[in-house]
């Protein structure tokens, strides 16, 4: 249920609710009060039944499963807290302290700023406001929407006259997609089939450059999106000068020479070549959007290798750049595997939707357990509580927000501060779509191509929601309650209008061994970890299906030996306390440094082979703010010892020490909490040499 405003009537309750002691005094009361919230109507809920999935139409390749229309996927729970929490922050107010999206936007006409920002806000925003169906964010989204689709050129261009880059027209098709699905509004396909004509005339003598030669594979989405709607041969033939024009990532990813740090001389950024090739192909934001380039160009070619080269890119970049958060370091740039490295906020929101867009085509569960480990740490990770500030780039080990050049390759002092544009603003325009496009993703449509029969639905990703939906044009109503990832209970009640025969296939993660699977009552076989579990059978209304995934804590291994201790998709963290200091006030935010207030150098006495020994774990039910350390609902309580010369060296923890370490320091029992609740967190530690049973 949405909050109401009258339990939110002073900024102080609202922060204490959080645990925002330190932002208690600083902002207005107007910037943490949720707009007026509408519930799920039921018009909404029929439109979502009655709108089809899409399939791709030949000669594009099928794939393993399909999107559902936007809209037929509500948030429930803690998720729905979630995007409640950034709708009344700085997502659903950034155009009244943001000159960059603000009234004068070159995508409202105005003569401000006409590059990306307008589409990448309208990218998140969008999805953000039909899920919790407010409608002053709707109101919002809606003057971007109505001034590009009625101010296209006699030509065809879309968007402000100021410039003619097609990187910003890539976000903003990205946008209207997204709005034809929720309103079916019959104006976004003319516009789309006008533009992608002049384009295709234009490109052989005005070709993609920098951002849109690396990023063509965002477009090709959008291509694909349309040419399964309406057939015309010659996007057919756009796609082909797409990739003919693009940067070729599969290359790079089959002989990947970036294995180290990339530092500002080696890209050359003091003489100016900040845009080119080699600068572009390993920026951290770049490769997070490459991911999906070799399974969406598969739907155009055919070929399994190109399919399967999303794998090949991931266990590259994980291998020479993956941190304990799921995500790879850049910070602008790849900066290899030392946990103080960082990752930018746009490279997570990026490398998730390429995620959901690979899993779809794919249909591997292993790009499920990628995609929830983003979701569940690094993307609440880098977020205040309240979402009225964020960084540009998080770290793992993060022992201080605060104005300092290490350890970024070519990033600024400012890029780990929390605030409203810290180091650049594509983040603060850009973060948006994280949450809404996960929700959206957690429930596709499976099935042949050519065999409706077969259709059935997949549980890709789990948090609390709610479905409506049809298969062979039957309604199907799904609730999902849960407080995964804090606990390991999900249960599924399904709804058909009358008995139906189809199949439910449930992502089970690779960390699950020992899942078990009741339908009504009635145990299934044992699934394997790393799986889909198939159920087929005749459902009927209020069917139960019940999961446990039986989550025990892990230890895995990272830089220098380090260990990191996961339970489920949750990474846990210890939770360095917390000196929030306003650096600036930022219009209706700030702009925050956070300093340490107690030691963090400790190595941990846990088994690795046996980590359930001595590890002990306390859960309890998600609140409205799972990712807070006040009401974290999952803690884990370990053994440890401090590291005494294991410091920091200008607000930077240095590198962690290789394990197994020695220790003379007394043996103390220090609490872990989930990565996203700690601002402040040891998140790879050096494991003790002189491990303790006691």
């Amino acid at each position: 249920m949405p909050f109401s405003s009258h339990l939110l009537s002073t900024r102080r309750r609202f922060l204490n609710r959080l645990g925002l002691f330190g932002f208690a005094s600083s902002l207005p009361v107007s910037r943490l009060l949720f707009s007026p919230a509408v519930s799920v109507s039921a018009a909404a809920q029929a439109s979502s039944t009655g709108t089809a999935v899409v399939r791709n139409r030949a000669p594009l390749s099928p794939s393993a499963f399909y999107f559902l229309p936007l809209g037929s996927i509500r948030p429930r729970g803690w998720l729905l807290d979630q995007l409640q929490i950034q709708a009344s922050g700085l997502s659903g107010h950034l155009d009244e302290t943001w000159a960059d999206v603000g009234p004068n936007s070159g995508w409202l006409g105005g003569a401000g700023e006409s590059w990306e920002r307008g589409p990448y806000f309208l990218d998140g925003l969008l999805p953000l406001a039909y899920l919790v169906e407010d409608l002053r964010l709707k109101s919002k989204a809606q003057k971007y929407i109505d001034w590009v689709l009625d101010n296209q050129a006699a030509n065809g261009m879309i968007g402000p006259r100021s410039n003619d880059d097609w990187w910003p027209r890539i976000v903003m098709l990205k946008a209207l997609t997204q709005y034809q699905e929720l309103t079916s509004d019959p104006r976004v396909i003319p516009v789309m089939e006008k533009y992608f004509r002049y384009q295709l005339s234009q490109l052989p003598t005005h070709p993609l450059r920098d951002w849109a030669k690396f990023r063509w594979q965002d477009e090709l989405l959008s291509v694909i999106w349309l040419y399964n709607r309406t057939g015309s041969g010659y996007l057919l033939d756009l796609a082909q000068l797409l990739r003919k024009q693009g940067y070729d990532w599969q290359a790079e990813f089959l002989d990947f020479k970036y294995t180290q740090r990339v530092t500002a001389e080696y890209i050359k950024l003091e003489r100016g070549e900040g845009l080119k090739d080699l600068a572009l192909a390993t920026h951290g934001v770049n490769n997070g959007q490459a991911v999906k380039t070799g399974p969406v160009w598969s739907l155009v070619s055919g070929s399994d290798a190109d399919r399967s080269a999303v794998l090949k890119m991931i266990l590259e970049l994980n291998k020479y750049h993956g941190l304990p958060n799921g995500m790879f370091s850049c910070d602008e740039h790849l900066a290899g595997l030392d946990p103080s490295q960082g990752s930018e906020l746009c490279t997570v929101v990026e490398y998730m939707f390429s995620l959901e867009h690979s899993l779809a085509i794919l249909g591997d569960p292993s790009l499920g357990d990628r995609l929830e480990l983003l979701a569940f740490n690094a993307l609440p990770g880098t977020l205040t509580d309240d979402m009225w500030a964020h960084q540009y780039n998080q770290q793992p080990n993060q022992v201080e927000c605060s104005l300092h050049h290490k350890p970024w390759t070519t990033d600024g002092p400012e890029s780990n501060l929390y605030g409203l544009e810290p180091n650049f603003g594509c983040c603060t325009a850009n973060y948006h779509q994280g949450w809404p496009k996960f929700a959206s993703s957690l429930f596709m449509l499976s099935g042949a191509q050519a065999n409706p029969d077969k259709d059935g639905l997949v549980a890709t990703a789990y948090a609390p929601c709610e479905v409506h939906t049809k298969i062979r044009g039957t309604p199907i109503h799904v609730i999902e309650q849960t407080s995964y990832p804090f606990q390991s209970a999900v249960r599924l009640i399904v709804n058909p209008a009358v008995p139906l025969s189809f199949p439910l296939q449930l992502r089970i993660p690779a960390w699950a061994a020992g899942t078990t699977i009741l339908v009504n009552g009635h145990a299934e076989q044992t699934p394997e970890p790393g799986s889909f579990a198939r159920i087929e059978r005749i459902w009927k209304s209020a069917d139960r299906v019940e999961i446990d995934f039986h989550m025990q804590p892990r230890v895995s291994r990272g830089f220098n030996n380090s260990i990191s201790v996961e339970r489920g998709p949750l990474v846990f963290s210890y939770g360095i306390g917390e000196s929030w200091v306003k650096l600036r006030d930022r219009g209706m935010t700030a702009d925050w440094q956070v300093f340490p207030t107690n030691p963090w150098n400790y190595a941990l006495n846990v088994d690795a082979d046996s980590p359930s020994e001595s590890i002990e774990v306390t859960a309890g039910e998600a609140g409205r703010f799972p990712f807070t350390a006040r009401h974290a609902p999952v803690t884990l309580k370990v053994k440890a010892r401090k590291l005494t010369d294991w410091r920091a060296e200008d607000g930077v923890a240095n590198t962690v020490p290789p394990s197994p370490a020695s220790s003379d320091q007394p043996e103390e029992t220090i609490t872990l909490i989930p990565y996203a609740a700690a601002k402040l967190r040891i998140t790879a530690f050096p494991q003790c040499k002189n491990l303790s049973r006691n």
